[in-house]
């Protein structure tokens, strides 16, 4: 049996009672207090600087030191966490974990800090993250911006929580990180919740403030004109935006990206390939679901996840038969997560104290503390430089005379006697005396002597360049916008968010807030539609570089609220409203419609027809020029009732097409047709009288037996035009078949009358006997495949009807100034 052991109690005479009466009010509040204090700064709230939580911070700067740099390999998630906790972080290493998780995420961070290796969770937080003794990770390529040059005493290093190592305030951060990354954390007695931009337009905006510090919101939101999620989707409605950049307060809607197709042989679908942030699809699938089951949305018959790495996101609605597909998407936007709000809260640490910035002093925030991390910086290479010049002058005043160096080293009877003789002979430091006692015999050839004096040219010349940027406040600015600049070309990626003023709504429904303001809607050879900011054409292509969507085959002016049409190849006139197409940043390259919608979410086509152009529906102009691929001409009076959605501009024979439509501005221009045989016809649209818009127009062209137009274009005859054909053999017009091309002068091709044969514009050369491709118009010119990727044209050939000469990409698109 187990002894049972008793305590005796101490003699009441062996410690002294102390007891402590303390206000249980005043013990609440100051612990309270101080609790509230250290979750605002130590916890929940970025710093405006860096934009970084200390747990994002200790993450990035441990891994900095750990050298787990882009090019080096991964290293377990758990060897990072438990570094940060161990030295950094007095939390456990679950918060560490899920912060560290967040910054590999690009779905969640616009530019990821975190380079991770395996199961680093799902859009929603559907599919949660592998625990971090399976994940691996490493330096993103830009989280080296955050900490570059932090070891040349850029920003102020404090203690860790023990006191036994020093972690930095704030990191040099070469980018504006809280605005392109946004943060959200909740503190007490407030909270953050900021979305993320695009890097482009952020540091557009900021190279905009160094250069005018006095610029007001306008002129910012001219470069950033609201948030880019990683996500993508479509922001609708402005205002919030504005709000939030004035105020640091305002609320936007996000919207799901979805299309209508043909998703089985019998129904249409709703696919969503973009959900809004933070928004998953097994959420969305289980909320459809629901509505499903309790009766609150009819009209869906299935819905597939069919998400995968190839394609992405893409999530599948079929609607039953009988039930209109828009009608049923406005139901899901009202009803399930398609739709979200986000509310912007931008508050955040300035100089310990948490404030609510708008964008400007976001902005202002960060160049302050750029500026004052590129003035350190500088202040510490020049003063590294200076010592090293000490050190180089030293060694070649003892150069130029080392026999006596020699001597007095060897006639002194220890170091310490030398290196006095030497100060005293050559006035030299104690510092430059004891480098010339270290340096090897080696080291004082004459080749040496000629490097050391090259260094010091060159440290005499950095020097002056750092104090010139230290005593130049421009300099310093003019240093901190070019080194912003750098980052844009390394790191910038074009805007995945769309920006609509308006949803999915009539433009008449629209509250009158936005101005009716002169814009261009813009058609891309790649069927996109979009509308500018302003009436002023795109800038020329200045850099050389080509994009897919570059080639604009149809531009018209327009009002914000206005109505442009769509012109058809079957003789239809579509209506589309300008306030519901997406509208393109100012900071868009020239001739670039990435940021565009596809033209098959605004018009509905069948499946034989296409789209031709776009044209006003101004009925002061003088009309619309139309060439049918029959060789008929018609020029439509401006006839266009409000009334109707859709009008005819042609009554077209049976078999017909339009094959080209032009607007015409003067009614002076030369119609101009292009037959597959190579026959071109000109002559003035003057000789082609208007008809209403039932008319099926006159004999345009003299067609031979089994030929047809291929291209119908009006040219203005004082422009600098050109004409370009491309010939094919029949049967064999494909991507993979070799054509050749010709660019003819447009002034080599005569005038000829109405409803004549035209000129050869092209000689068919052997395997050759029709023309694929034709149009013609003013330069300059942008070509293009059919996919959209660019083509290249060749030189301009004088001849009229000489043969063309081989071209290495097919060319199947051709437009002039947008």
């Amino acid at each position: 049996m187990a002894r049972r052991s008793t305590k005796t109690p101490p003699p009441d005479d062996s410690y002294e009672e102390k007891i402590l009466d303390i206000d249980v009010v005043d013990e609440m509040q100051g612990s309270f207090l101080e609790y509230a204090y250290s979750v605002i700064y130590s916890r929940a709230l970025p710093d405006a600087r860096d934009g970084l939580k200390p747990v994002h911070r200790r993450i990035v700067y441990q891994m900095n030191e750990m050298g787990l740099r882009p090019e080096r390999g991964y290293v377990k998630c758990a060897r990072v966490v438990g570094e940060v906790m161990g030295k950094l972080h007095p939390h456990g290493d679950a918060s560490i974990y899920d912060a560290l998780v967040r910054m590999a995420q690009p779905f969640s961070m616009r530019v990821p800090l975190v380079d991770g290796h395996g199961n680093f969770g799902s859009l929603g937080n559907d599919d949660p993250p592998a625990a971090m003794r399976y994940t691996e990770c490493r330096m993103a390529a830009a989280t080296s911006l955050m900490t570059e040059s932090i070891d040349e005493d850029t920003v102020d290093f404090a203690p860790n929580y023990d006191g036994q190592e020093q972690e930095p305030v704030a990191l040099p951060a070469a980018f504006p990180n809280l605005l392109v990354n946004g943060a959200s954390g909740i503190a007490v007695g407030m909270a953050t919740n900021m979305p993320p931009h695009n890097l482009n337009e952020v540091i557009a905006a900021a190279r905009h403030l160094i250069r005018h510090p006095s610029a007001d919101l306008d002129a910012l939101m001219k470069y950033v004109p609201g948030p880019d999620l990683p996500t993508g989707g479509r922001i609708v409605g402005l205002s919030g935006i504005r709000d939030a950049y004035e105020t640091g307060r305002g609320t936007f809607k996000i919207r799901a990206t979805v299309s209508v197709e043909t998703v089985t042989a019998r129904r249409k679908g709703l696919v969503v390939t973009e959900l809004p942030f933070a928004v998953g699809p097994e959420k969305v699938i289980a909320k459809i679901k629901d509505l499903v089951g309790s009766k609150k949305v009819q009209g869906i018959a299935d819905v597939k996840d069919l998400t995968d790495r190839e394609h992405g996101l893409r999530l599948v609605i079929e609607i039953k038969n009988g039930f209109v597909p828009e009608a049923v998407l406005e139901q899901l936007y009202k009803l399930t997560p398609m739709e979200e709000s986000f509310g912007i809260n931008n508050v955040a640490l300035v100089d310990g104290q948490p404030l609510t910035l708008g964008l400007k002093e976001l902005l202002e925030v960060y160049l302050d503390h750029r500026f004052e991390v590129v003035r350190r910086r500088s202040e510490y290479r020049r003063g590294k430089r200076r010592d090293r010049l000490h050190l180089v002058e030293g060694l070649l005043t003892a150069l130029v005379d080392i026999d006596e160096v020699i001597r007095l080293i060897r006639s002194s009877e220890n170091s310490a006697e030398a290196k006095q003789r030497l100060m005293e002979r050559f006035s030299l430091s104690e510092v430059q005396t004891q480098y010339i006692l270290d340096t090897p015999l080696r080291r004082l050839t004459k080749f040496d002597r000629i490097e050391l004096e090259a260094e010091r040219d060159r440290l005499t010349a950095e020097i002056e360049e750092l104090t010139r940027i230290l005593e130049s406040d421009a300099e310093l600015r003019k240093l901190v916008s070019a080194e912003l600049a750098a980052v844009t070309k390394k790191f910038g990626t074009p805007r995945r968010t769309m920006l609509l003023e308006a949803g999915a709504v009539p433009a008449a429904a629209v509250p009158l807030q936005v101005a009716d303001d002169p814009c261009r809607v813009l058609l891309s050879a790649t069927g996109l539609l979009a509308r500018t900011a302003s009436g002023e054409p795109l800038p020329k292509n200045t850099d050389g570089k080509r994009h897919k969507h570059d080639v604009i085959v149809s531009a018209v002016a327009a009002t914000a609220l206005g109505e442009v049409g769509v012109v058809t190849s079957a003789g239809r006139l579509l209506r589309v409203n300008v306030i519901d197409l997406p509208q393109l940043p100012e900071t868009v390259s020239a001739a670039n419609l990435s940021g565009g919608a596809p033209l098959a979410e605004f018009v509905t086509l069948e499946d034989d027809e296409s789209v031709v152009c776009l044209t006003t529906l101004d009925e002061s102009s003088p009309g619309l020029a139309l060439g049918t691929e029959q060789g008929v001409v018609k020029r439509v009076v401006p006839d266009y009732p409000s009334s109707k959605e859709e009008l005819e501009v042609i009554t077209l024979k049976e078999g017909d097409r339009i094959v080209g439509a032009v607007e015409l501005r003067t009614g002076e221009e030369d119609l101009v047709f292009i037959t597959d045989d190579a026959q071109l016809l000109r002559y003035q649209a003057s000789q082609v009288r208007p008809q209403g818009r039932p008319a099926g127009g006159m004999a345009g062209i003299k067609l031979t037996e089994g030929a047809k137009v291929i291209s119908f274009t009006a040219v203005d005859p004082a422009a600098d035009a050109i004409v370009v054909t491309v010939a094919g053999s029949r049967g064999t017009l494909d991507d993979s078949v070799q054509t050749t091309g010709k660019v003819t002068p447009f002034d080599q091709f005569p005038r000829k009358g109405r409803a004549t044969g035209g000129v050869r514009c092209q000689r068919f050369l052997k395997g050759e006997d029709c023309l694929a491709f034709a149009w013609a118009g003013p330069t300059p010119v942008l070509a293009a495949q059919k996919n959209g990727s660019p083509a290249e044209l060749p030189a301009v050939d004088p001849r009229r009807d000489g043969s063309g000469v081989s071209l290495p990409k097919t060319v199947a698109v051709v437009t002039g100034p947008a």
